[in-house]
């Protein structure tokens, strides 16, 4: 389901998600009309604008996140820097995209989000985490450090394939690990990093260093 205030925007990711043979988009709404809409199509993912003339986006996003079976919400903004992406990510959010994201790139981020993964765009993300570095201001900070140190080496290493949108199912492939290898892993570093969402642990890791540093740990599995 796409939600935005502008027709135009509506009606053309409804062209190019109902191109792919996967995808189908159940509904289209404007802002004031998004919860009523979700709770009767009850779809997989949300595509929502975050800045509606008639209703915050992120109030949506919270209504929406509170129903009792949440669809996956990713944020649409028109803006690589924009400073209510950090409270939507707070918020439960499962990523952000730009409006301008590439027609055949988008199928495949709604396939991730669809799957459990983090859509994140990377150019918007660089962008943000400049704009919003956290408590430990720019760069990395040693709290956020201190908490990536507590991971294991493979611990390490799959914070980063979240990091960059995979999937569980994907991650397992990457890392020749089983399903529910990879879905303790990923509870694990949720509680050691103390956050609710992989958006959230993603966002931990790239303020931390532990992206540009490739990620990898030295010490053994």
């Amino acid at each position: 389901m796409v939600v935005d205030d502008e027709a135009l925007v509506r009606s053309g990711f409804e062209l190019i998600l109902n191109a792919a043979d996967d995808l189908r988009v159940v509904a289209t709404a404007a802002g004031g009309d998004a919860v009523d809409t979700v709770r009767r199509e009850r779809p997989d993912v949300v595509l929502l604008d975050i800045r509606m003339p008639d209703v915050d986006g992120l109030t949506v996003l919270r209504e929406l996140r509170s129903l009792p079976e949440a669809p996956a919400v990713a944020m649409l903004t028109t803006f690589d820097t924009d400073e209510y992406i950090v409270t939507a990510l707070r918020s439960g959010a499962a990523g952000f995209l730009l409006k301008d994201t590439e027609p055949d790139q988008l199928a495949q981020l709604v396939r991730t989000l669809a799957a459990g993964g983090v859509v994140m765009s990377p150019k918007a993300s660089r962008s943000m985490l400049r704009a919003h570095p956290g408590p430990g201001g720019s760069g990395a900070s040693g709290a956020d450090r201190a908490r990536v140190e507590r991971l294991t080496g493979r611990e390490r290493d799959v914070l980063v394939l979240i990091a960059e949108g995979l999937t569980n199912a994907d991650i397992g492939i990457r890392l020749h690990l089983s399903a529910g290898t990879v879905k303790d892993h990923v509870s694990a570093i949720l509680t050691k990093l103390r956050v609710t969402s992989r958006v959230q642990a993603a966002l931990l890791a790239e303020r931390a260093g532990l992206l540009d540093a490739g990620g990898r740990a030295e010490e053994p599995r």
